[in-house]
């Protein structure tokens, strides 16, 4: 599959991702922020798929910021969605200043890791703790076995669309990210329902 196609599916994919987290409705202004956080992730992927294939279709030469932009999705976009699961399915109700702290922080290891030339190693890092945060957050609902198969899979995507060099699958890294941008959104839905009964105050 041509990275050109892969590129429109992964824009197409995140795009559907975020319409259906527009449309949830979270309990509580915790829920709502964590949300918020999830659609500048799927955000950021929707434009890494629409500038990439921009680039691959030779409408602009927008190279540098592709690269920039792909960057941004890994260390800042998939590590946000993460954090949201997990902060859902266990019913924290994060404020607001504490995601834009999250947010921040995230921003500032991102231009770090960048300056450092550390990107492969850090990627990988928020990749691999990315999935073992959407398999945590999917094995806090045992009692709901979609949720469970939906972090596990969502979680073997990531996995599989690490960005290493040596990753046998980073060709297919796109295609792989389109496929779990869909499951990622209903899986959010879904522990905006309410998994947990309790929600937990994460102070100010």
């Amino acid at each position: 599959m041509s990275q050109l196609l892969q590129a429109c599916l992964l824009s197409a994919g995140a795009l559907f991702a975020l319409v259906l987290l527009v449309r949830a409705h979270g309990a509580t202004d915790g829920d709502r922020a964590a949300l918020f956080c999830a659609q500048l992730g799927f955000g950021l992927l929707a434009a890494t798929g629409l500038l990439a294939a921009s680039d691959l279709a030779s409408l602009a030469p927008t190279a540098g910021a592709r690269d920039w932009l792909q960057q941004a999705s890994q260390m800042l976009g998939v590590p946000l969605i993460a954090t949201a699961a997990l902060s859902l399915a266990r019913g924290w109700q994060w404020s607001r200043p504490t995601w834009g702290r999250v947010l921040l922080g995230l921003c500032v290891f991102f231009e770090l890791a960048r300056q450092l030339r550390w990107n492969e190693p850090y990627a990988l890092g928020l990749f691999l703790a990315s999935a073992l945060l959407l398999v945590y957050a999917g094995l806090l609902s045992l009692a709901a076995p979609r949720r469970v198969a939906a972090a596990l899979i969502a979680g073997a995507l990531l996995l599989a669309s690490t960005p290493l060099v040596k990753n046998p699958l980073i060709e297919w890294q796109l295609l792989i990210l389109a496929a779990a941008c869909p499951l990622l959104a209903w899986l959010l839905r879904e522990l905006t329902s309410g998994i947990s009964s309790k929600k937990a105050v994460y102070p100010d």
